[in-house]
């Protein structure tokens, strides 16, 4: 039986909180910022909770995060 791993992209990307959700970095904020308003890239800033629906892919993903 070969062993468990995690992801190792997903491990660089999740964070697990001790409340049992999963932190996450916003997308659309590296590159081509010159169009988007001021506005829209503050809203981009922080981090966010990984929605419950994708809490099974995550469970996947990090198999030792207990999720």
């Amino acid at each position: 039986m070969p062993k468990m791993k995690t992801k190792s992209g997903a491990k660089k990307r999740f964070r697990v909180r001790p409340g049992g959700t999963v932190k996450r970095g916003q997308a659309f904020k590296r590159h081509i910022l010159t169009k988007k308003s001021t506005s829209r890239k503050r809203a981009l800033r922080g981090a966010v909770n990984v929605h419950e629906t994708n809490m099974g892919h995550m469970a996947q993903m990090l198999p030792f995060a207990g999720l």
